[in-house]
């Protein structure tokens, strides 16, 4: 299983110091017990560290109706707002996709279709659980500005949660996306948000409790703007 850049000073880490134990406990024959019996519980410890860093490879559907919104990230959807503004989409209605992501889930985020990045805001906050709905208000946010190709606004946005402290996102204003490319991440639990405009033309495709796949699921189908 491939594992992502993202994470390499932390799998790297454990990495090296997991080889060196590893062939401490292995190679003597001095103990009066086997020795992989000490190995085996740092095995398991990196690979549960290389395991939250994990980066499948993912076929990204193309069989998509127009204006269909992949999810960007794995998980479970926590909830669906309807919201009568939000800077996502420049002050006007939206709708937010919301999606809780344990620390058994895949972290790495993608994007839900071809757009551009215009800019990014970032918010210092707390660090409650992911869980409650109040944490989507308060956490640690990094808010990712897009725009479709026809320069309508809609935006992602990532959530820290109570064992995630570090928002990981390269992107600058200027960059362009293809719809499931890799993105950023957020380290150990967090949330991601897909913010929609024009509420009442968003099939949403999913309901709360339904679990999701990052480039794969089919979140949501916007209709293309009239006028």
């Amino acid at each position: 299983m491939p594992l992502t850049r993202y994470g390499i000073r932390e799998w790297g880490l454990a990495t090296i110091v997991a080889i060196p134990l590893i062939l401490l406990f292995v190679l003597p024959d001095w103990y009066p017990f086997p020795g992989w019996i000490l190995a085996i519980p740092v095995a398991f410890g990196w690979f549960v560290v290389a395991a939250f860093f994990r980066d499948p490879i993912r076929i990204i559907p193309r069989d998509l109706p127009e204006g269909g919104m992949l999810s960007p990230a794995d998980g479970v959807i926590s909830a669906i707002e309807h919201v009568d503004s939000h800077e996502a989409t420049d002050g006007e209605p939206a709708v937010v996709l919301r999606i809780f992501l344990s620390v058994l889930d895949v972290h790495i985020n993608r994007a839900p279709c071809d757009c551009e990045v215009v800019g990014t805001i970032y918010r210092k906050g707390r660090f409650l659980n992911a869980q409650t709905a109040e944490s989507a208000k308060v956490n640690e946010s990094n808010v990712i500005l897009l725009s479709f190709p026809d320069g309508e606004r809609f935006g992602m946005r990532q959530v820290s949660g109570m064992i995630a402290r570090c928002i990981v996102c390269p992107l600058a204003k200027g960059d362009t996306l293809i719809r499931g490319r890799r993105w950023g991440m957020i380290k150990f639990g967090s949330t991601t948000e897909l913010i929609l405009p024009r509420p009442s033309e968003v099939d949403v495709r999913i309901k709360e409790g339904d679990r999701v796949k990052g480039g794969r699921t089919l979140m949501a189908v916007l209709a293309p703007r009239t006028g």
